[in-house]
């Protein structure tokens, strides 16, 4: 099984920044969604943005925005991903992937039941990689709560995929043996208050996905 990537989302501050990309994630995410308490203005996350070095990618988590917000977003911080963390269609995540060149686009679900699997198959062609969390509450994601990781333990991947929901240092090893996710997605579980990540939790996460 080749290894396991890491997106550490949700970062904020160049010292969690750098310390995920010194651990070894693959993956940083920036979080443009006022409600949310790890929320990046455009301005911030452009300068942020200038310390992702070209061997890691850059994720922008958005929430049901508009073509124009988008637009400028995309615009403002050259992200290597987009992920949709709202209601998108197949329909416009494909279009987004085909107006901007070269930017994988990743489509996240809320993991309630197992008709959730069979319902993300529209995706199939449109999205670059589903990513699995576990189902809405305040926010759409990193509410710190885990995945029903059962769902995926007996599923047959139709496309990349990654797995998100309350991962933590302690619990991203049995993750990964029982769901064999290509990729495991950490933001809450690795604060040490809302929106403030821990140096030493993103150390120790990397560290455990690699063990695993």
């Amino acid at each position: 099984m080749p290894d396991t990537q890491i997106k550490i989302c949700g970062l904020s501050t160049p010292e969690t920044l750098d310390a995920a990309v010194d651990a070894g994630a693959s993956h940083v995410g920036f979080v443009h969604f006022e409600k949310s308490p790890r929320h990046l203005s455009l301005e911030a996350a452009a300068k942020l943005r200038r310390r992702v070095p070209e061997n890691v990618k850059l994720v922008l988590v958005t929430v049901a925005m508009q073509p124009e917000q988008l637009a400028r977003a995309y615009d403002v911080i050259r992200p290597d991903v987009i992920q949709f963390h709202g209601s998108e269609t197949p329909e416009w995540v494909a279009l987004v992937r085909q107006t901007i060149k070269g930017v994988e686009a990743w489509r996240s679900f809320g993991l309630r039941d197992a008709g959730t699997l069979e319902r993300a198959r529209v995706f199939e062609g449109k999205a670059d990689r589903l990513l699995f969390d576990a189902p809405a509450k305040a926010l759409p994601g990193g509410n710190g709560v885990t995945a029903q990781w059962e769902l995926l333990e007996a599923w047959q991947p139709f496309m990349p995929w990654a797995l998100a929901g309350g991962l933590t240092p302690d619990n991203v090893g049995e993750a990964i043996r029982r769901t064999k996710a290509p990729l495991v997605d950490a933001s809450s579980g690795l604060e040490s208050a809302p929106g403030e990540k821990s140096v030493d939790l993103i150390r120790a996460f990397c560290d455990a996905v690699r063990a695993a």
